[in-house]
């Protein structure tokens, strides 16, 4: 049981973000606000949603890349965080599992996860006369 003025801040953190739907196994790009002395730039940070964990504001999730030397970065992002400037699904994964910890010994292609495709031909009825 929360206490309504905790409640009544959330909904207000959660109501100015837009953000889209996306799943352990997608590849997401992100735009992070970088503040350097004075200026602030976007940094992207693109990866593969390994995890996500929460509910409301306390939702986080995890993003792994694999970065120079064949080294893996992860990093874990609030999802209603306000250095987050952009969230961009670019593929949709087709994975089995809500957490992909098994990435984590994994490289090259062992590490890929298929495309989920969307069939449409599979509607139709393929009759030809």
């Amino acid at each position: 049981m929360k206490n309504r003025y905790i409640e009544s801040f959330e909904k207000s953190q959660i109501e100015g973000k837009n953000v889209p739907s996306f799943r352990a196994g997608d590849t997401l790009r992100l735009g992070i606000k970088i503040k350097e002395g004075d200026k602030s730039r976007i940094q992207n940070f693109e990866g593969v949603c390994i995890a996500i964990r929460g509910n409301g504001v306390d939702r986080t999730f995890t993003v792994r890349k694999i970065g120079a030397n064949n080294i893996g970065v992860e990093k874990i992002f609030p999802l209603y965080s306000d250095s987050l400037e952009k969230i961009e699904v670019l593929r949709r994964g087709d994975v089995r599992r809500a957490k992909l910890y098994y990435l984590r010994g994994r490289k090259g292609k062992a590490a890929r996860i298929k495309e989920l495709r969307k069939d449409f031909n599979k509607n139709k009825d393929n009759t030809q006369s």
